[in-house]
């Protein structure tokens, strides 16, 4: 019988984790066991992870530091969000209708960040982030000068407001500026989140696996090295840059997909949504996708179950960051966890039985 390899079985434990929490929340809203506020947590939670695991793949793997994560979920969110508002007399169908917004955004995304990457990737360190944290404040901004409506004659676009569309009577004003696009179908479960997160993990840990994995890795651990053995840097740096790009878009389109409104608010799409990803990946570990799972589970969690502390919510939220940080970091924390490790300790216990 052929032995599972080490990377095999940590992946297998990986996605176990995924499935095990999916019955664990079916169970309880089954029982009528998890709020109404947990229960509407539950898709903005597979929208966080699919951006932790995805902003994973360019810091952790690739590792180079983007902050313009934001900017491509804002890409796949609102591409998906007019295509299902303008195809939903169309295709009545939803999951169809969903799945055909869903390659959509995910392509936009990714169009966006082989467009972005090809100059930007050139660029290292806090000058590359600095350009990517540009990028993604632009996307932003762009959308809420931006104003689409739709009549008989076809589609009219405005960059000053919806009566200079010059709509006929029946015409419908799609995206409004800064009000966003309204009425989108919300065809978003916690079902097709947890998919996607599986499907995220998939493409994540097969590529690098791969040997396109390996040659990501390598320009991350010595780039003149790398070069020097005739890897394309440009190609695997593009192509690390454009999947984490079209995974963000595809979590994008989860997140427009769970709201009536969709706006271009800083909170949702701006630099703080970036920062709020890249801490999910840090405390998780660079590099650790089950990690960023992990991270990005509790984070979201914990403001809404300390809600009821009040005013000592955020304190408490920020003592557990340093804890987190401190854990997973510090040097002597490093050195207890390898010494009381499960797997040293079974060892030892072999040993002494053999003894």
């Amino acid at each position: 019988m052929k032995k599972i390899n080490k990377q095999t079985k940590s992946n297998i434990i990986t996605y176990g984790i995924v499935v095990v929490a999916f019955i664990i929340v079916q169970l309880l809203l089954s029982t009528g066991n998890l709020s109404s506020l947990m229960e509407g947590l539950l898709v903005p939670l597979c929208v966080y992870v699919i951006l932790a695991l995805s902003l994973n793949l360019v810091v952790g793997i690739l590792g180079e530091l983007s902050l313009g994560h934001a900017g491509f979920m804002c890409v796949g969110a609102f591409s998906s969000a007019f295509f299902s508002k303008c195809m939903e007399e169309i295709i009545t169908v939803s999951a169809v209708r969903f799945i055909l917004a869903l390659i959509l955004g995910a392509v936009a995304a990714g169009v966006f960040g082989i467009l972005i990457g090809i100059p930007v990737l050139r660029l290292r360190g806090d000058y590359l982030a600095i350009v990517t944290l540009a990028f993604g404040e632009i996307i932003k901004n762009l959308v809420n000068v931006l104003y689409i409506g739709k009549d008989a004659a076809g589609f009219h676009f405005s960059t000053k407001d919806s009566i200079s569309l010059n709509l006929q009577p029946e015409g419908e004003v799609i995206v409004n500026g800064p009000q966003g696009i309204t009425g989108t179908p919300q065809d978003s479960t916690f079902l097709i989140g947890v998919i996607l997160i599986i499907i995220t993990l998939f493409v994540i840990l097969n590529m690098v696996n791969s040997r396109d994995g390996r040659a990501i890795m390598a320009i991350r651990d010595n780039r003149i090295a790398a070069e020097s053995v005739g890897i394309n840097i440009t190609k695997y740096k593009l192509m690390a840059f454009s999947v984490s790009a079209a995974l963000a878009g595809a979590a994008g389109v989860l997140y427009a997909h769970n709201l009536s409104t969709l706006t271009a608010l800083p909170k949702n799409f701006g630099y703080n949504m970036s920062i709020m990803i890249l801490v999910f990946v840090v405390l998780g570990g660079i590099g650790n996708m089950r990690g960023s799972i992990i991270a990005a589970v509790i984070l979201t969690l914990l403001p809404e179950l300390l809600r009821g502390l009040s005013d000592y919510r955020m304190l408490i939220y920020a003592i557990v960051l340093i804890l987190m940080m401190l854990f997973n970091w510090a040097p002597k924390s490093l050195e207890w966890r390898e010494k009381h490790s499960l797997k040293r300790l079974i060892k030892k216990k072999k040993t002494a039985k053999e003894a």
